[in-house]
């Protein structure tokens, strides 16, 4: 038998690659660290850890604390700690200080048969190692009182690690809906087994005042409370079919014959916070948002404002006056007493989302305007935010603003926060004009934007360095946080649900981004059960290999592949929720009638994923239209004003009209609100069944040969909708009408045939 040589290779590589690919598979379910290290190098074999095993401080006590936090993890194990033993000690961990790691968070791993030792320089460095032993080590580690074991193995391995970015961090909104103390810990508890350092606290808002503050006890005797609002009453209409969205009742209070909702901290409990925090090596800035979003100390304090009122105008709510000697006194007062609680060299005044309209009407304002050499009302309220610098600079400590702070001029010391993703720029400019800047853009890191398929990959391609800098001024971007704004957010649960996982592909952009996603994966599929013990109650991974409205010329079949081996899907068909006693779809489920299936998830526990409603109907392949006359592209036209739905859109002659070749929001036609209709043919290339699936940042409506396909409309945050439509080959009417409320600019129309790997459609479809 006569083997060619280039098929001999052939085979040769398809077996390598096959090789490696198990191989990749075995080191992620080995070492299921996230976020991936700088360098891992596997090793054989594996370490044993028994009750009679010591921990050693090598030299010094400069770690006894971290020593004690992983010796935490054998307590929960064997029912007690590990002895400490002397240098020198046979088969020990050992904790080590080596001045050679220079990163301030850096430290070296090395896990043999015979010793496990932690090197580092830092308190800090020492305790990032500990977590990444802490993930090796088996689930039943993070168990207090659990079954004893009688042993447990770490993986030999060597590992030397530090992180891409200083700043990691995570934000929470209290003041929309508030969170417990406790809950706080466990959030910080959730930090630190991830590698983040930073916790942004936002504490003050329209919606509530958090915070004790001494000198005005009104802002939580009375501020810190309100009625139901808009929000909550959203919340409560959504708690039908969702238990997560009912109002927390431990938040509630019946007060002069009112319901009120809201609650604060005292000062000697966020203190206690503070120093708990610091025990994880996390550093809480506190955010106290002026000049805007000043209402609920505005309410108490009336005089804060340009006119003693308060209230929302078209956009924003009024602000405190910059103008007026008591506003300054006020703000020192306050920011002086949140100093003394919160030891962070980072002070976060917000700076965002400011109605400066009463302001040109102020006469103080005028005469300081004039007085200052101000031009307008930005350049005012960087006065504001420059003065609040100097004073903050005076205590030590540095201010943050959100990027509006750059409209009116700021100073190169101030730390910008970037989150207006519409406006690319502002973290360019901040970082050329020589700003420290965090990089927080709503799309991808406003984790209470409403999760979907896209959400987890599309953090984990982030890319924090924007466009256009150079390496030197790319050094000015210290690092990225997540930011979870709370209106829709009312309970602990769902807190929890709208930042895990996807926190987890944060850690690892800004660890060190490995660029591994489906190692990533692999590796998260290995952390739910440890976020199942830490009660986190995090979103189960999306169900797929379906849309959501279906059509069928003669059947159709459901079939569903499950994300986690461990998952039980169970669906019902009579339009009630699915629950743990509902039927199991375990085999294809065939469909020859119109139906509603409703479709979840459940782990063993019986903590519940999504729930999935599925449409389906007959539908006969829709006849061709017959066009004398036709050309390539669709006509767009744009109508500029803000519109809550696409049928707001009026049939008036459009702004501007001009021919596009593919569906995506044309960069000349871009304005602060706006609608698009774009109108012409959609040319198929053959019969059959066509998904399409529309993202939409707000909202998006598709119909095709005069048949709904997608309705992905009204302003929410970038998510993807889809469903089909039976064609016949040939031409057919093809209608999409988008809405922009400000900000997200994203449009994308994806299909797939008859079940395929959905695609981008080719510019030659589009006719007009």
């Amino acid at each position: 038998m006569k083997i060619h040589f280039k098929a001999t290779c052939l085979i040769f590589l398809i077996l390598s690659a096959s090789a490696l690919k198990s191989a990749a598979q075995q080191a992620d379910n080995r070492y299921p660290i996230i976020p991936y290290p700088t360098s891992l190098t596997p090793e054989a074999g594996n370490f044993t850890i028994t009750p009679v095993t010591t921990i050693v401080l090598h030299g010094n006590r400069l770690f006894k604390n971290e020593a004690a936090a992983l010796n935490g993890f054998f307590i929960n194990s064997f029912g007690k700690p590990l002895n400490k033993g002397l240098t020198g000690s046979k088969h020990a961990i050992v904790l080590k200080y080596d001045e050679r790691i220079k990163a301030d968070e850096g430290y070296k791993l090395v896990i043999t048969p015979q010793w496990v030792t932690l090197s580092a320089r830092t308190t800090t460095g020492m305790f990032m190692a500990v977590q990444t032993i802490r993930q090796l080590l088996p689930v039943q580690a993070e168990k207090p009182n659990a079954i004893q074991l009688k042993k447990l193995t770490l993986p030999a391995v060597t590992i030397n690690d530090e992180p891409a970015y200083a700043w990691r961090g995570m934000h929470l909104d209290v003041s929309r809906h508030f969170f417990s103390i406790a809950y706080l810990k466990k959030f910080i508890d959730v930090m630190a087994l991830y590698k983040f350092n930073k916790f942004h606290l936002h504490l003050t808002d329209d919606q509530g005042w958090r915070i004790e503050i001494k000198k005005y006890p009104k802002l939580t005797e009375n501020g810190a409370w309100r009625t139901f609002n808009n929000q909550d009453s959203a919340c409560m209409k959504r708690a039908v079919d969702n238990p997560d969205f009912t109002i927390d009742p431990e938040h509630i209070i019946q007060k002069d014959g009112k319901t009120l909702y809201g609650g604060f901290y005292t000062q000697a409990e966020m203190k206690a916070l503070v120093a708990y925090a610091a025990t994880k090596h996390i550093d809480i800035i506190p955010e106290i948002d002026m000049p805007g979003h000043m209402m609920a100390a505005i309410n108490q304090y009336p005089y804060l404002s340009c006119d003693g009122k308060s209230g929302f105008g078209t956009l924003f709510s009024t602000p405190i006056c910059p103008c007026l000697p008591s506003t300054f006194q006020f703000a020192q007062d306050v920011y002086s007493e949140i100093m003394d609680i919160f030891p962070s060299k980072y002070i976060h005044i917000g700076g965002d989302e400011v109605d400066r309209s009463l302001w040109a009407k102020s006469d103080e304002c005028k005469a300081l305007m004039q007085r200052e050499g101000l031009k307008n009302t930005a350049e005012l309220q960087s006065y504001f935010i420059n003065n609040m610098e100097k004073f903050f600079n005076s205590k030590g400590r540095k201010l943050i603003g959100w990027d509006e702070v750059l409209e009116g001029g700021i100073s190169k010391t101030a730390i910008v926060m970037y989150w207006r993703s519409w406006v690319p720029k502002a973290p360019v400019e901040a970082a050329r004009n020589g700003n420290k800047v965090i990089m927080t853009p709503g799309n991808p890191l406003y984790f209470d934007a409403f999760p979907d398929k896209n959400s987890i990959p599309n953090v984990y391609n982030f890319n924090i360095i924007p466009a256009g800098l150079t390496d030197a001024e790319a050094k000015n971007i210290i690092g990225a946080q997540a930011n979870i704004w709370t209106e829709n957010i009312p309970s602990e649960k769902r807190a929890d649900y709208m930042y895990m996982p996807r926190m987890t592909a944060l850690a690892e952009v800004l660890w060190t981004h490995h660029q591994d996603y489906n190692s990533y994966l692999k590796r998260l599929s290995l952390h739910y059960n440890r976020l199942d013990v830490l009660n986190v109650h995090y979103r189960l991974p999306d169900l797929s290999g379906f849309v959501a409205s279906n059509v069928f010329t003669d059947q159709d079949t459901l079939s569903i592949k499950k994300p986690l081996d461990d998952l039980t899907i169970r669906y019902t068909t009579n339009g009630t929720l699915p629950n743990v006693s509902s039927t199991v779809l375990d085999r294809p489920l065939v469909i020859n009638k119109p139906l509603l299936v409703r479709v979840a998830a459940f782990r063993p526990g019986g903590s519940m994923g999504d729930v999935y409603d599925l449409s389906y109907q007959k539908q006969s392949l829709a006849e061709p239209e017959m066009v004398n006359t036709i050309s390539n592209g669709l006509i767009c036209k744009e109508y500029k004003a803000y519109f809550k739905q696409t049928t707001a859109m009026p049939d008036t002659k459009p702004d501007v009209t001009i021919k596009v070749n593919d569906i995506v929001v044309p960069k000349e036609l871009e304005a602060p609100s706006f609608g698009l209709k774009y109108r012409g043919y959609i040319d198929v290339p053959t019969d059959g069944i066509y998904s399409f699936y529309l993202t939409c940042d707000d909202g998006g409506v598709l119909k095709i040969a005069n048949r709904l396909v997608v309705d992905n409309d009204g302003n929410h945050s970038a998510i993807e909708k889809n469903g089909q439509v039976a064609l016949k080959k040939g031409l057919h009417n093809f209608v999409l009408d988008f809405i922009e409320g400000g900000g997200g600019y994203t449009l994308k129309l994806k299909y797939s045939l008859n079940g395929s790997e959905p695609r981008e459609i080719p510019a030659q479809w589009f006719k007009n």
